[in-house]
Order: C-alpha cells, then sequence, then structure tokens
C-alpha cells in the first residue's frame, strides 16, 4: 500500500531538478506534480499550467490576499509560490505528490507539513552548475551571475533536507530519487 507522502525537491538553479522530476515522473505515473505559480515570463518551450502557472503580479498577490499558497517567495525578481489546495486534496485523497520549490519555500513547507521528505538535488560542482545555466540560454549575465550566487548560499542549507542527490550522472540521480519516493512511501517494489 502507498502512503501518502510530499516530497519537497529543491535545487540551486540549473541544477537539474526538473529534467529529475520529470523523468521520475514517467517512471511513477501517479506521482502528483505540484505546479507552481510565477510572475517571471515563460522560457522557450515552457507550457502554461504544465510547467508553470504564469500569472500576472496582481493575479499573484490575489492568491496571496486569499491564503491560496502553501508558501510562497520573491526569487530571481519574480514572484513564486505553491498552490496550496491541489496538494492537500491529493494527499487526502492517499497520493504520494512531489513539488519542486526554492530552499526558502521548502523551508515553509516543512514547518507546515511536517511529514513531508526534503531531497536536495546537488550539481557535482558549481563549475558545472555555472556551464548548465549558460547552456540554458535563457538568463542575461546578471542573471547568471545573481543566480551563481544564491547556489552557493542555498548549498549551505542541504543540511535542512532528509536526502541528498548528486545530478552527475542524470540516469544513476533518477534510480536514487526513485528509490528514494519508493522507500518513504511504503513502496518497494513497483508493478
Amino acid at each position: 500500500m502507498i502512503k501518502p507522502v510530499l516530497f519537497v525537491l529543491s535545487a540551486p538553479s540549473g541544477s537539474g531538478k526538473s529534467t529529475l522530476i520529470n523523468r521520475v515522473r514517467s517512471i511513477l505515473p501517479d506521482l502528483f506534480y505540484s505546479v507552481s505559480c510565477t510572475t517571471r515570463t515563460p522560457r522557450r518551450g515552457e507550457v502554461d499550467s504544465v510547467d508553470y502557472c504564469f500569472l500576472d503580479p496582481s493575479g499573484f498577490e490575489e492568491m496571496i490576499r486569499n491564503g491560496g499558497f502553501l508558501e510562497w517567495k520573491k526569487v530571481h525578481g519574480s514572484m513564486y509560490g505553491t498552490p496550496a489546495q491541489p496538494i492537500l486534496e491529493a494527499l487526502a485523497k492517499g497520493r504520494r505528490c512531489v513539488m519542486d520549490i526554492d530552499v526558502q519555500g521548502a523551508a515553509d513547507v516543512f514547518a507546515r507539513i511536517k511529514e513531508s521528505v526534503g531531497v536536495f538535488i546537488m550539481p557535482p560542482s558549481l563549475e558545472v552548475l555555472e556551464e548548465r545555466l549558460r547552456r540554458r540560454g535563457s538568463d542575461p549575465e546578471d542573471s547568471i551571475k545573481t543566480r551563481l550566487k544564491n547556489a552557493k548560499e542555498e548549498l549551505k542549507s542541504a543540511g535542512l533536507f532528509s536526502y541528498k542527490v548528486v545530478n552527475d550522472d542524470l540516469e544513476r540521480a533518477t534510480q536514487e530519487l526513485v528509490s528514494i519516493i519508493l522507500r518513504e512511501s511504503g513502496n518497494f517494489r513497483e508493478k
């Protein structure tokens, strides 16, 4: 029997957590994925309500006023938040859930949902992280510098998380993350 668990994944920007989550979701299709809201503009290839719910600042502020977020923060000049209702409903229905949020937001979720399981995705090195951010091609130079500075601080918070997964080999990191989810949700073997 699967135990409903909220898995909170955090990582410095460019660590590959979105890629890992997508691979894990293809292996565990019953895993509920929390789609975050943001006021930033979509990157090339991102789809509204799939990758993020893209909101204008007034819509985001309205959700804050209505208590619609499990957590929210301003990060890299844009607002990001996790809608509470979908996650709480999925957990109440006995589903395991995964969310992708920054370190500050993760701390807020840990305070609100004590049973959540934190997984910190580590880049192999800061040099590899910088290379990934530059390869992405979506951020100006000042944004890349800010993200790298923030990454150094975020790496110091890895101790808040129950697990750390180094994303140096995508296949190995995917299998490690799947194993964590199966172990923590009481489901040691998938069909």
